[in-house]
């Protein structure tokens, strides 16, 4: 049969409505502030054939926009093999294993089929960030970690809901292995609803358009997803294009992780390869291959955002298996600081990789962090145990028409800072201080966005902290002359006393008491271009907004801002003194 434009383009958009409708659906059902507020979180559509993505919700992660497709093609493979039970109508498999096609231990993944016709029509699958997994720390970072069984519960596929009704086995096993377990029923039935939702709204795509037009229109999305990422290939210049970015430490050796990306060009196609990239390392800064392929498809999808989301977009971007490094972890290393970490590292060599070949369409390098802080106790005054996770945004980089975001979501998906008043509602914390962390965009003709400075108070009982962050030692890539932006900075205030972890932001275990503090500095985002070039009257506009002090302006920029107006002749004058 043949499809008409108009068809075409309506079934697209409801499968994307379809998948933004589950996300919704999680993310309101779930208790986990960690899902209900801050979105981390994602659902979508996939092939029932090797598991390939049909579609995604437009509010998930990106990250996992190729890692759940390599959990779904695991489950498949593992039950045409014999070594996971066949599905049932109803069914529902939960996985968090990382090196089947996973990202770390937090990331819980559900995969549902649908079934039509007697036979499986696709696979629905979600993956939600669980606050705690088990494992020798609240919250699971941990940032000294040995081995994957230190970082918490590892689960293979398995049913937990069976022809809908969830196994009272399986979920005793998963709460006798984590901490606050009688508060995961809220997000594991917050997770099932949203595959329930996905599974309505799709047989009311089927019902109305016929099974026959919607699987030619998914093969047709494909095509043409892969011929439009084709098509923005084919310009740029053949060659290869180089770049390093760096992981402060892994935790445990206290040197950097290097990551060595060649991209080369040809044709059409795109083939990126990590040779040269750093050996295995000892702590939880590993990447499973899954997550280093999905974060070289994120950092595309950032660079062409208006291609479809569908495994057509990534047929034309070879990434060679990065074998004998550690982006390509196997068991048993660990690799908590995997998703929220290395893969923005792995992002930010793309894209300073492709800023040389297309420097119109890719920005300096973004804050790059996730900024995950746990922080695990007992409330003496509600009587129970918490596990509370913070993640931050941080600065975007500049670009060549404007300056980066200031407080954007990490590079990998569009989660967001809970919340201060949810936060203080639900832990005995308290904000005492929550705003854009003034001068930490690199300078440039277009700076970089701001990061986040923020300063917590334990209130009341012990507790304990624990840090997986990064761009503690060297700050976002600036790009084409551009200054790098500022480094993380962690500081925790015990009894008065700063303490400065070693690994600068990475540690673990850090003992609270009431009236303790953690202060946070998360990296501005790198500047774009000569700063000496950028207008000198948006650099008084921002000595006006407090952003950058007078002395930095001339510093960074080459700017006299005196008495709040800009000084011509003093500024002609820096901008034509040679730099030292």
């Amino acid at each position: 049969m043949s499809l008409d434009a108009i068809t075409l383009s309506v079934i697209q958009a409801a499968l994307q409505q379809t998948c933004d409708e589950m996300d919704l659906t999680f993310s309101r059902a779930a208790f986990s502030p960690v899902i209900a507020e801050a979105n981390d979180r994602s659902d979508g559509i996939y092939s029932a054939e090797d598991g390939s993505l049909i579609a995604q919700g437009s509010q998930g992660l990106p990250v996992f926009v190729g890692v759940m497709q390599y959990s779904t093609r695991t489950i498949i493979e593992m039950i045409r093999d014999g070594r996971c039970a066949a599905p049932e109508e109803g069914d529902i498999y939960i996985v968090n294993d990382p090196y089947l096609g996973g990202t770390h231990l937090m990331d819980v993944r559900f995969a549902m089929p649908v079934w039509r016709g007697g036979k499986i029509f696709c696979w629905l699958s979600n993956t939600g960030h669980w606050p705690d997994i088990g494992g020798s720390v609240p919250g699971g970072f941990s940032a000294s970690a040995t081995a994957v069984e230190q970082e918490g519960l590892r689960l293979p596929p398995v049913k937990l809901f069976k022809k809908k009704m969830l196994d009272q086995e399986i979920y005793s096993i998963i709460c006798s292995n984590i901490r606050v377990a009688d508060q995961r029923i809220g997000d594991i039935r917050a997770q099932a609803a949203a595959l329930y939702v996905g599974q309505d709204r799709l047989f009311a795509i089927l019902d109305r358009y016929g099974d026959e037009t919607v699987v030619e229109s998914i093969a047709e999305l494909r095509r043409r997803a892969a011929e439009q990422m084709r098509a923005y290939i084919a310009p740029i210049p053949d060659g290869t294009y180089r770049s390093k970015a760096f992981v402060d430490s892994d935790g445990v050796v206290d040197q950097p992780l290097t990551i060595a990306l060649a991209i080369e060009k040809n044709g059409d196609t795109l083939t990126f390869d990590f040779e040269g990239s750093s050996p295995p390392c000892i702590g939880p800064m590993n990447s499973v291959l899954a997550t280093t392929l999905s974060s070289v498809y994120l950092a595309m999808r950032h660079i062409f955002p208006d291609v479809p989301i569908s495994a057509g977009a990534f047929e034309p971007l070879e990434v060679k298996r990065p074998e004998g490094t550690f982006l390509d972890a196997r068991y048993p290393r660990p690799v908590s600081g995997c998703a929220a970490e290395v893969s923005q590292r792995i992002a930010e060599a793309v894209f300073a990789a492709m800023v040389q070949a297309v420097p119109e369409k890719v920005t300096a390098a973004p804050a790059g962090s996730s900024g995950n802080f746990a922080l695990g106790g007992s409330d003496p005054v509600r009587g129970r145990d918490y596990v509370m996770y913070q993640i931050s945004g941080g600065g975007y980089g500049g670009n060549l028409s404007h300056d980066g975001l200031s407080n954007g979501c990490s590079t990998i998906g569009i989660s967001k800072s809970p919340p201060v008043e949810i936060m203080e509602q639900a832990y005995p914390v308290l904000y005492r201080h929550y705003a854009l962390r003034e001068g930490s965009g690199g300078a440039g003709e277009h700076r970089g966005g701001f990061g986040l400075a923020y300063e917590v108070e334990l209130l009341r009982g012990e507790a304990r902290a624990s840090f997986v962050m990064d761009h503690g030692r060297v700050g976002p890539q600036g790009a084409r002359g551009g200054s790098d932006g500022a480094v993380n900075s962690v500081t925790v205030y015990r009894g008065g006393e700063a303490h400065v972890p070693p690994h600068l932001s990475k540690e673990q275990d850090i003992p609270l008491k009431a009236g303790d503090r953690v202060q946070v500095g998360t990296p501005g985002g790198g500047g774009y271009g000569d700063p000496f070039r950028r207008d000198p009257e948006l650099v008084l506009r921002d000595v006006r907004l407090g952003y950058y002090t007078a002395k930095q302006a001339a510093a960074m920029f080459g700017v006299a801002v005196v008495a709040d107006t800009i000084d011509r002749e003093a500024t002609q004058e820096l901008r034509e003194t040679p730099a030292a």
